[in-house]
């Protein structure tokens, strides 16, 4: 198949694009990290307007989002509204004029009506639902990343270990998160692709482990990751605050999903495999 993926440069679109690509799929990569020609607040934007209607299937990945750090910073900007909106109405506008089947990834946090970030899912959802198309909803899915200033908490604790000796912690870590492996969610996205006319619009698509990790839990594997295989004393600086992201609120993860798909790496295995490629850029 043909397949666009708008937001091939983050987490998990540059998973996704390298996975497919293995598995025999001719890719069409649309990120404005790799030009400025692809930024999809750009209306019109006939770069974008070609990779769609190129496509037999569109994975729509893009958004302006980060971390907690960055959620904290920038969420309740203009500029991070206004540039969700723009990018989600020129995209989902494309994919009605060609009639794309399409996955429009969205985020466990989206029915949490005081966060910007979860009311822009929300929306997104619903445009997705319009157009019959298919919705994902992410867990805190964790891989290698590039950008520093957009990192989620696994890839921003390891390289403060390594350039810092040390992780502070925006919070006192005993929050709860469902992290899982970005491998995991490509194989999820793919098998939600090819199983594509099996769901429906409001199925709830919930791509996540299963299983709850505190923050407190998550720096201890990654200070072992440091203790065993460099010797390094890295130490775990705990936050007195709580989580402001979130507010401590837990969704539960609906299940539904299992009888396509399964996720495969715990969270142990999964910090091992992230730390041990970021490990190599400081030998």
């Amino acid at each position: 198949m043909k397949i666009t993926i708008l937001g091939s440069s983050g987490q998990i679109g540059a998973y996704l694009s390298e996975y497919l690509r293995k598995k025999g799929h001719v890719v069409i990569d649309f990120d404005k990290v790799e030009t400025p020609n692809h930024d999809m607040t750009v209306i019109p934007n006939q770069y974008l307007e070609n990779a769609i209607e190129t496509a037999d299937f569109v994975f729509f990945l893009a958004f302006d989002v980060g971390g907690s750090r960055y959620l904290k910073k920038y969420q309740h900007t203009f500029q991070f509204i206004d540039n969700n909106t723009r990018l989600m109405a020129n995209a989902f506008g494309l994919i009605q004029k060609y009639n794309k089947r399409f996955v429009f990834a969205s985020s466990q946090m989206s029915n949490m009506s005081y966060s910007p970030y979860g009311v822009m899912k929300r929306v997104g959802e619903l445009y997705t639902t319009a157009l019959k198309g298919l919705t994902v909803k992410f867990w805190n899915v964790y891989g290698i990343e590039n950008d520093h200033e957009k990192s989620h908490v696994i890839t921003d604790f390891i390289r403060k270990g390594f350039e810092e000796g040390e992780f502070e912690m925006m919070t006192d870590g005993t929050e709860e998160r469902q992290f899982l492996y970005a491998e995991d969610c490509c194989e999820a996205l793919e098998t939600i692709m090819e199983n594509f006319t099996d769901f429906k619009p409001e199925d709830p698509l919930h791509i996540t482990s299963f299983r709850s990790t505190s923050i407190k839990e998550v720096a201890q594997i990654i200070q072992g990751c440091f203790n065993r295989i460099d010797k390094m004393n890295v130490r775990i600086i705990p936050g007195l605050a709580k989580d402001s992201v979130q507010m401590d609120k837990r969704n539960e993860a609906d299940t539904y999903i299992t009888s396509w798909w399964l996720p495969k790496t715990g969270i142990e295995a999964g910090i091992n495999k992230v730390f041990d490629e970021m490990k190599k850029n400081y030998e």
